[in-house]
């Protein structure tokens, strides 16, 4: 699998820090071929069937055949993707979710 790590976020940059806790995200599926998503802040890895990448709503895993990543850009955080998209997969962030004391005692 092939990995891509980028970030937004630059060491003591409070600014950019700032920019990705209030970027909005957005989805847009155009026929199960193309896919643009706004509020990407890290690519974690992709491949042919799979992307998984971190938001501003969590991490998404995007799932299907042929993807390819056409567009990435993370100072906008938007990525475009070609191919067939079978599914698309959010999880809470951990910090998101509190550790498991916490979730017990929901």
């Amino acid at each position: 699998m092939s990995h891509l790590l980028h970030t937004l976020k630059g060491k003591g940059d409070k600014t950019m820090e700032n920019a990705i806790a209030t970027m909005s995200h957005k989805v847009t599926l155009v026929d199960r071929k193309r896919l643009e998503i706004t509020g990407v802040e890290e690519v974690e890895s992709f491949d042919e069937s799979t992307i998984i990448m971190s938001t501003a709503q969590g991490e998404l895993t995007v799932r299907g055949e042929g993807l390819h990543i056409e567009t990435l850009s993370l100072d906008g955080g938007a990525l475009k993707v070609d191919g067939t998209v079978e599914s698309l997969t959010y999880e809470d962030r951990a910090e998101d979710r509190g550790g498991f004391l916490s979730r017990l005692f929901r």
